[in-house]
């Protein structure tokens, strides 16, 4: 029996695992969404496929379909054919943050709000990431005409959310719409940014997009009764998310998706 290397891929590995030999070929792939083992030859499925599913079985829950590769959808093909330059998938929370640090890095001593505002970021981004599992998916610091960005995009079964990041570091949040004051800092509209920024994702997409004020390690929030239109979480609530459901079927989530990833999509904003 050969020694198959099983290894996670992807976001925390929680969509696929690769089967590979120990010479680091691959010989086929578990797709956890579909519940569907790919063998990427006819011959690997003759020598392999007892192996491949040996391998795996500790990975595996439910039902697996074994066989060929499935064929490209529309979506795949798309994704496919887009340039690196365009595709804003690889976008870490916080991109921006982190190309101007390179540029000006921060001093000691100095009050620079920079690695405070990318911590929030990373903190919101990874809690959207970890939807992943739930059919959601994340894109991040997803740039628009004039310099403007959205945050965090959220697409899944629940609808389409523009995610704008606030840190409070610890201190209270206060709303009163639009403004959120954190501490003893000035208020500012942070309520009517993120409906701005829900309102041109809602053009570029040609969908519904809701939004979402997602506040970053507070010491207390406090959100008033009756918000007009904007959910307001602190990051450790993101996960709640998942829970939502009933707007869009998977293959709307991976077509609305293979769009926004595309920088060009949002030339029209």
């Amino acid at each position: 029996m050969t020694a198959l290397r099983v290894t996670p891929v992807g976001l925390s590995g929680r969509r696929r695992l690769r089967v590979s030999l120990p010479d680091g070929r691959d010989i086929a792939w578990y797709d956890r969404d579909s519940g569907r083992i790919s063998l990427l030859s006819e011959a690997y499925s003759e020598a392999y496929e007892d192996e491949v599913v040996a391998a795996l079985a500790p990975y595996v829950t439910g039902e697996v379909t074994v066989g060929p590769p499935p064929v490209p959808t529309a979506s795949d093909l798309a994704r496919l054919t887009l340039h690196p330059d365009d595709d804003l998938a690889p976008n870490r929370p916080g991109e921006a943050l982190y190309a101007a640090l390179d540029q000006a890095p921060a001093r000691r001593f100095r009050n620079d709000p920079r690695p405070v505002e990318l911590a929030a970021q990373r903190r919101v981004g990874d809690a959207l990431d970890g939807l992943d599992a739930a059919g959601w998916r994340a894109l991040h610091c997803v740039p628009l005409p004039g310099g403007a960005r959205i945050d965090h995009l959220a697409i899944g079964p629940g609808g389409v959310f523009a995610v704008r990041t606030l840190a409070a570091r610890g201190r209270r949040a206060r709303i009163a719409d639009p403004y959120v004051a954190t501490g003893r800092a000035e208020p500012r509209p942070h309520l009517r940014w993120v409906r701005r920024d829900a309102e041109r994702a809602a053009h570029a997409l040609a969908t519904a997009v809701r939004p979402v004020l997602a506040v970053a390690d507070p010491g207390r929030l406090e959100v008033p009764p009756g918000l007009d239109g904007v959910r307001v979480l602190r990051d450790g609530e993101i996960p709640s998310l998942a829970r939502l459901g009933g707007v869009l079927k998977p293959a709307d989530v991976d077509a609305l998706y293979t769009a926004a990833r595309d920088r060009r999509t949002w030339l029209r904003t």
